[in-house]
């Protein structure tokens, strides 16, 4: 953001009297506030940049929550915070596909913690719609994992 962008929000916010304003964008958050004296006080900070994974994760994940709601799908979350894996090895072949069926009880992943191998069991019966998690991802507590059409 450079100076003349800063100075065409401070027009901004005179003519529309407004008293604070707050932008984010690539990364870089201002937000300009005008104090007692009619004085304008400029607050930056850089933003953590996502990388262009986080995003694609993000928008998948925000776009899955709608068409949850439309479908009736049930999201299976991760219950810890750690790293994804389809498989119990690299050799081994994935424990769900898209489109597979699935029991409750069933290993579906393995969320790695602390060098720990936790299985996630499904808890549902359905039909696996979409896996939101990449192999070998880092994945958040709470972040979608699987999208599931139930039986």
């Amino acid at each position: 953001m450079n100076l003349k962008e800063v100075k065409e929000m401070i027009n901004l916010m005179n003519e529309n009297s407004l008293s604070e304003i707050e932008i984010e964008r690539d990364g870089l958050k201002i937000r300009l506030k005008k104090s007692q004296g009619q004085g304008h006080e400029v607050f930056m900070e850089k933003m953590p940049v996502m990388s262009a994974q986080q995003q694609l994760i993000m928008e998948k994940t925000s776009g899955s929550a709608k068409e949850t709601a439309e479908k009736k799908l049930i999201e299976i979350k991760a219950p810890l915070v750690g790293t994804f894996y389809r498989a119990p090895s690299p050799e081994a072949e994935s424990f769900v596909e898209i489109g597979q069926d699935i029991e409750i009880g069933q290993v579906i992943c393995i969320v790695e913690a602390m060098k720990l191998m936790n299985e996630i069991k499904s808890e549902v019966r359905g039909k696996v719609v979409d896996i939101l998690a990449e192999n070998a991802d880092p994945v958040e507590y709470g972040q979608i994992l699987f999208l599931i059409e139930p039986n």
